[in-house]
């Protein structure tokens, strides 16, 4: 039976590892990491690659591995993307997917932090930008205000983020809109710079050119 994205997000067992392992990082303070997220990253790396026109395989290898991305958060979170490919590779050779696939699947996971992460394939590339454009209210899961950490405030501030392809002038931009009451755009520099500078190289691997705008203001 061909191993789909169904099929991965419908695993008993991954699904368990995406829950534990983000209740480590609920443990460590850490914003939602688990199905909300994996699925948003999912539906964007299936929306950057179909407008980019891969092949419906691509797209499929990309979404499931968008869906296992943060499993390595159950070992750590240093160094998870790697423990997360070592994982996803022990996991999706169990279940009987072809070597090139994995090999695909995991040197995405491998490479989408942006602590060590290079895009260095297209799916690495769209995991990348899907990941780091997840930026949303919802992800805080601290209810008090008062004692938000910056992430925190970075988070909440952002009332919406969406990200998009102009294929006729081939660009890709991550369009937020700030709520400045909460954070300033500079503290979202502060913290997410070096994802952004990432998301800046996955693009010129897929042929695009990335753009910042918040709040109407185009930035990068």
């Amino acid at each position: 039976m061909k191993l789909t994205y169904d099929k991965i997000k419908n695993d008993s067992s991954i699904c368990e590892y995406i829950k534990r392992a983000d209740a480590s990082l609920l443990a460590l303070g850490f914003t939602e990491h688990s199905f909300a997220h994996v699925g948003k990253v999912a539906a964007t790396v299936e929306y950057i690659l179909t407008t980019l026109k891969y092949s419906e395989h691509d797209v499929e290898l990309a979404k499931i591995a968008a869906f296992m991305h943060d499993i390595g958060n159950l070992v750590n979170r240093v160094e998870h993307s790697q423990s997360g490919a070592i994982m996803a590779f022990r996991i999706l050779d169990n279940m009987g997917m072809p070597p090139e696939d994995i090999a695909n699947v995991v040197t995405a996971i491998g490479n989408h932090d942006e602590g060590t992460g290079v895009p260095v394939n297209h799916i690495a590339a769209a995991l990348i930008l899907a990941d780091k454009s997840d930026v949303r209210r919802s992800r805080v899961r601290n209810n008090d205000v008062s004692t938000f950490d910056i992430h925190d405030r970075v988070n909440f501030s952002v009332v919406s983020s969406e990200l998009k392809i102009h294929s006729d002038s081939k660009t890709i931009t991550l369009e937020l809109e700030i709520d400045t009451r909460y954070s300033s755009v500079m503290e979202y520099f502060e913290i997410f710079l070096n994802r952004m500078i990432l998301c800046r190289k996955a693009a010129e691997h897929l042929g695009l050119t990335f753009h910042l705008c918040a709040n109407n203001q185009m930035l990068l």
